[in-house]
């Protein structure tokens, strides 16, 4: 069985926000990877994979198709075969696990798909994003389709706000920088969908929605267009800015004892958190001018570069 792999991917910027229409950048991350195989239904893995495929199946053979349609019967004979999705993304971390997987089953599956080979208008990508939406909102509740879209092109994508998404370059890396994004492994997985109902009970609230409105996805704008402008002395006062408005609001998604550490990298410059994702485990995105002096500071833990500069 030939089947392209996909990559997860790490929401540099908008987590949260993007519900509301802030901006958002989303970047490969080509570490982790999945793909579709063929294994023996004995082996317990592969068919607790299937079983879940197949009940993947289910929910997308209910979706509207004239948002997508499937070949279900080519599903269904490759089910019987054998096929599981064999990944290395860990689940519940941050790094788009579901996305990867709703990717590969509209790459696979999806009749009249749009092909990352064509000329791919921004409308198209809109498409993709709809379709993908609906699909990953079996796992999450509600989903903004960006982890499937960011997988499935496998380029970086610039959310502008809901209605306007595009592909994007960022800036080059120097892999001799000091300065770096990393990964911190706070050693939990989580689920999204309690964080984001989480989020949206707090969001009913007059004050925390102002908050949100006028902070957050202020200061989230702000970091998305100093990232790409590689205007990094004006992102670092911004992610520093981010990283408290993220402390004082999003408590519940920031697992416990991080809590501690988070307000360190605050007081000391040394280094400045933020959400990957949802929260509540998995990973948590670092930012550090100094890499050194932050793994230094975060000794115990396990820190994973994503991007130097």
């Amino acid at each position: 069985m030939k089947a392209p792999l996909f990559y997860s991917k790490i929401l540099l910027f908008g987590e949260y926000g993007i519900i509301k229409n802030s901006k958002g950048l989303s970047i490969p991350y080509n570490f982790f990877k999945g793909g579709f195989k063929l294994g023996d239904l004995n082996n317990q893995e592969v068919k607790k994979s299937n079983n879940n495929l197949r009940l993947f199946k289910d929910f997308i053979s209910k979706l509207d198709n004239t948002i997508v349609a499937f070949d279900l019967n080519k599903m269904d004979n490759d089910l019987n075969m054998g096929m599981y999705f064999d990944s290395t993304i860990p689940q519940g971390y941050g790094v788009g696990s579901s996305g990867a997987l709703v990717a590969a089953i509209y790459d696979r599956y999806a009749q009249n798909k749009i092909t990352v080979l064509e000329n791919l208008t921004k409308e198209k990508i809109l498409v993709l994003k709809h379709v993908f939406s609906e699909m990953e909102s079996y796992f999450h509740g509600k989903s903004s389709g960006l982890d499937p879209l960011n997988s499935y092109l496998s380029l970086p994508i610039l959310m502008h706000s809901k209605n306007k998404v595009e592909t994007t370059w960022i800036p080059s890396q120097f892999y001799n920088g000091k300065g770096a994004v990393f990964l911190l492994d706070s050693g939990e997985s989580s689920d999204t969908a309690p964080m984001v109902e989480i989020f949206f009970e707090s969001m009913k609230n007059k004050e925390y929605s102002k908050i949100i409105k006028e902070d957050f996805i202020n200061t989230t704008d702000n970091c998305v267009d100093d990232f790409l402008k590689a205007d990094f002395k004006s992102l670092f006062l911004n992610i520093k800015k981010l990283s408290k408005v993220v402390l004082k609001n999003f408590k519940p998604m920031i697992p416990e004892d991080l809590h501690n550490i988070w307000a360190k990298g605050i007081e000391s410059n040394d280094y400045f958190l933020k959400l990957c994702g949802s929260g509540g485990g998995g990973y948590i995105l670092g930012f550090s001018q100094d890499f050194e002096k932050a793994k230094s500071a975060l000794r115990d833990y396990k820190l994973e570069v994503v991007y130097n500069f």
